[in-house]
């Protein structure tokens, strides 16, 4: 029997694909679906190179012609005061006409995800831009859900579904929320009755793509200065989130300890390095055994493993903080905000934890029997240097966050958005080797970005430990490099850090999905 129609409004059910098959379900091929579009005059590439394979083209079909039409229909409807642009206005009067109702918050986060040219409002191109970039996402989301591939989704597979996400849930809990979107009484969710339901909400606001897209929260790679990572409401809910922050803190522990020989040669050649003693890796490795034996090679590493801890748990609480400062109540931050919030947050752990980052370096550059252990580094320095002794770098790494974090987010959002809008087809899952190489490639763009300042930090932490060496400011030291070694000076030790980066990411994930699996938390 042909279900009724569950759009919301004519005009909306205008814009989209009225051959009443479902793309991959309800027993309608993919073939028969491109078919019906056909007769039509659909294209079934009208949404570009975009298009998930096996999908109608996108969420338009119709003569190009017919559905540029309905597509200006919809923007005239909702362009209520006539101007050539949709502003939050607008949309609130326009989509009341058509029965849809969203909160202020949300109709500006639609606007943000819109508006390319950021002049406060969405014109055609933008609308339509932003149509095909949400629904393909929901069309994602949807064949996700639909465990049995059957074009329905029914209280079972949302039961399931929220399992998955950690949640435990009655079978009437479920119902209650298929009745939520269900607007023709079968007691299932079809193609149509999800769009309609999750249409205008924000684009970004899809907990599915949070799930599987986490990135700090995996990826370690010594370095703690990556943007905090999403969590859905129904992972704060039910304490998932800090159930994956515990698997991230262990799979980074696990992860510098098995890299930490790399990161101790780099400290060493950022301090040791120069024109006249370039130490190679062979002859670094061989340098440390000679003095120090095999062991030597774990130098620092005790105190870095320790610092993960709180630094992870004080960035957490404090990215939560400043996202409710900025004013906001929505699941996610903007990239723009989430920069911003996770720049702050990094900065303000970096501030907490930083003594540990001088006695890490301290510890790494020691000789074989100059300190007992951490306390016994802690209360010499103390002792010879005072407290500032503990703030040496400071400047310099803070100031570091800024491109690290930023070149990091930004290269990793549009690696992301790249393979959902070009290769996602049946889920937005990504894969084990799709994230790897995410998150290598962002990790590698934002460490070589910010490097010099790692550097310049590294040098004047250890400056009391070298012998006759002039106490130098951020900007004495960075002349000093350039003047004496070149450009090539501030990029000693890049060759052991990028070694360590794929074995550091895939370590970290490997023991992150098996501790996830111990904790409790469902991999799907």
């Amino acid at each position: 029997m042909q279900q009724e129609r569950s759009l919301v409004s004519p005009v909306l059910s205008g814009v989209f694909c009225q051959c009443g098959s479902d793309p991959g379900g309800g027993g309608t091929s993919v073939s028969e679906h491109h078919h019906h579009c056909s007769d039509a005059g659909a294209s079934s590439g009208e949404f570009g190179s975009g298009s998930a394979p096996g999908s109608c083209g996108a969420a338009l079909c119709g003569a190009g012609t017919e559905q540029e039409h309905r597509l200006k229909v919809l923007f005239q409807v909702l362009d209520v005061n006539r101007d050539g642009g949709i502003c939050v206005n607008d949309l609130t009067v326009g989509l009341k006409k058509l029965g849809v109702h969203r909160t202020e918050n949300e109709l500006r986060k639609i606007l943000k995800a819109g508006d390319k040219d950021l002049d406060g409002q969405l014109d055609f191109d933008e609308f339509v831009h932003y149509l095909r970039d949400h629904e393909k996402k929901l069309r994602l989301v949807f064949k996700s859900l639909d465990k049995k591939n059957d074009g329905h989704i029914d209280s079972q597979e949302i039961m399931q579904s929220l399992r998955d996400l950690g949640v435990n849930i009655s079978e009437q809990q479920a119902e209650k929320i298929l009745k939520s979107m269900d607007k023709n009484g079968t007691m299932t969710i079809d193609w149509n009755e999800w769009r309609d339901y999750h249409l205008l909400h924000p684009a970004d606001n899809i907990p599915e793509i949070i799930l599987y897209w986490k990135h700090s929260t995996i990826f370690d790679v010594g370095e703690s200065l990556m943007v905090p990572d999403e969590f859905t409401a129904e992972e704060k809910q039910t304490g998932m989130w800090w159930r994956h922050l515990v698997a991230g803190g262990g799979a980074g522990a696990v992860s510098r300890t098995c890299t930490a020989p790399l990161d101790r040669l780099k400290v060493l050649m950022q301090v040791h390095g120069s024109r006249s003693s370039n130490m190679c890796i062979v002859g670094g490795f061989t340098q440390m055994i000679h003095e120090g034996g095999v062991r030597s090679l774990w130098r620092g590493n005790g105190i870095n493993v320790v610092k993960i801890a709180p630094e992870t748990a004080i960035k957490f609480m404090a990215y939560e903080q400043i996202k409710r400062l900025i004013g906001t109540d929505q699941e996610t931050l903007g990239i723009l905000e989430r920069f911003v919030a996770g720049s702050l947050a990094g900065a303000i752990a970096q501030s907490s934890i930083y003594p540990m980052e001088v006695l890490k370096t301290r510890l790494a550059l020691r000789k074989t029997g100059q300190y007992s252990g951490i306390a016994d580094c802690a209360k010499r320095i103390f002792q010879k240097e005072g407290f500032r002794a503990f703030y040496k770098g400071y400047i310099p790494n803070i100031l570091g966050i800024i491109p690290y974090a930023g070149i990091d987010l930004a290269v990793y959002e549009t690696l992301k958005n790249s393979w959902l809008q070009n290769y996602a087809t049946d889920s937005v899952n990504p894969g084990m080797f799709v994230l790897l190489a995410c998150g290598t490639a962002s990790s590698t763009c934002g460490q070589l970005a910010s490097y010099p300042l790692a550097l310049v930090r590294t040098r004047m932490q250890a400056q009391a430990t070298l012998e006759g060496a002039p106490q130098m400011s951020m900007s004495g030291l960075f002349r000093q490099i350039v003047r004496t070694e070149g450009v090539a000076g501030l990029y000693r030790g890049l060759a052991p850090n990028f070694m360590k980066v794929i074995p550091s990411v895939s370590i970290s994930y490997v023991v992150y999905e098996n501790l996830k699996m111990t904790l409790g938390v469902q991999s799907r």
